[in-house]
């Protein structure tokens, strides 16, 4: 092969290798809108969902930024009136993977008490996103109180 041309392949995987990269690293946290069904609380092994909001953290066991998306979300909401932090092992039910479209791990979703799917983040999560998800939750509970 001409050295010229396995040249020019060679910056040419390097160039889309980058890009596939940085396209990943935009996108991980943010949030989605995924068209889901409800999310019952057995579905994500709790008694019942939180009055408030139910933060849902979908794993698996090969997961590398699992645990620690876990320890920080289990930090910040372990406290929360009304908040509910749960994580599933996808790695056991893909049955639950395929119905809510979990493509990725961590996959976080923020529910309300009546199961609606209220937000819903891929890869690394930003708390103060969720935080904020939780306070709109909030908010339109104060305001159907009234």
């Amino acid at each position: 092969m001409d050295p010229l041309v396995a040249a020019a392949l060679i910056a040419a995987l390097v160039l889309i290798a980058t890009a596939a990269g940085v396209a990943t690293r935009v996108t991980s946290g943010r949030k989605r809108r995924v068209a889901v069904g409800d999310v019952t609380a057995d579905d994500v092994g709790v008694h019942a969902l939180a009055p408030v909001a139910t933060v849902v953290q979908f794993s698996t066991e090969f997961c590398s930024r699992c645990p620690g998306v876990k320890r920080v979300l289990t930090g910040a909401f372990s406290d929360e009136r009304g908040i509910v932090y749960t994580d599933v092992d996808l790695t056991h039910r893909p049955d639950l993977a395929s119905r809510l479209r979990v493509l990725q791990t961590p996959t976080v979703l923020v529910v309300d008490a009546l199961g609606r799917v209220v937000s819903r983040y891929a890869g690394t999560v930003p708390v103060e996103s969720v935080r904020a998800d939780i306070a709109e939750l909030r908010k339109a509970d104060d305001v159907a109180l009234v």
